[in-house]
């Protein structure tokens, strides 16, 4: 079930101040992830529990799931993982926040809330403006993945991002995946469920040129 979030809600204005990346890793300098609506966190967890050389960094607008998620990283004493609530949108438009964007060396939009009316469409959190953001302030070669399993929102995501010309569409022969976030090409929870239920997945990859 996809829980909806209204991300244009007042209660979203205020912006969690994350703290330096030195204070948030143990080793700061290893490559940077960020996941866009990670949820409960399960994805990341598997992630940074299976492979120690990147750091990685969830958003989550759902606030509790944040809470749980970053008890769970106290309980066991992972360091190279952190989550923020928030919306991404507001997130990505505060200044304190240009500086994780500018360490990135990839984001994901996976499964995002698809908002399927037309009036809600300025819901998505992929939307012009948060691309031509990190168009300015993410580093060239850095990588762009979309997946969804609702072909009008993959459309549109496609759509808006490859309007933008500094990021150009990775052909996934030339993509490393052993030097990339997830290396094992592990699932999301949604993923999961999408490859039982035998249902459609789309996907691509944007490098910032």
């Amino acid at each position: 079930m996809r829980q909806h979030v209204n991300p244009l809600s007042k209660h979203f204005d205020e912006i969690e101040v994350i703290p330096p990346l030195n204070e948030i890793f143990r080793n700061p300098i290893l490559p940077l992830h960020l996941d866009v609506g990670s949820a409960s966190g399960d994805f990341l967890f598997e992630l940074a529990l299976e492979n120690n050389n990147w750091n990685y960094l969830g958003v989550e607008i759902r606030e509790k799931l944040v809470k749980n998620a970053k008890s769970r990283i106290l309980d066991r004493e992972i360091e190279n993982l952190y989550f923020a609530f928030g919306s991404a949108n507001n997130l990505f438009n505060d200044c304190r926040f240009k500086t994780i964007l500018s360490s990135l060396k990839s984001i994901s939009f996976y499964f995002p809330d698809p908002w399927f009316k037309k009036k809600h469409h300025k819901r998505r959190v992929i939307q012009p403006d948060l691309i031509n953001t990190l168009s300015i302030f993410m580093q060239k070669g850095a990588l762009i993945f979309l997946k969804t399993d609702v072909k009008e929102l993959f459309e549109y995501m496609n759509f808006t991002v490859s309007s933008n010309l500094n990021f150009q569409k990775l052909d996934k022969k030339f993509m490393k995946y052993s030097e990339s976030f997830n290396p094992n090409e592990i699932k999301t929870s949604r993923e999961k469920y999408v490859i039982k239920s035998q249902m459609n997945t789309f996907e691509e990859i944007y490098i910032k040129i």
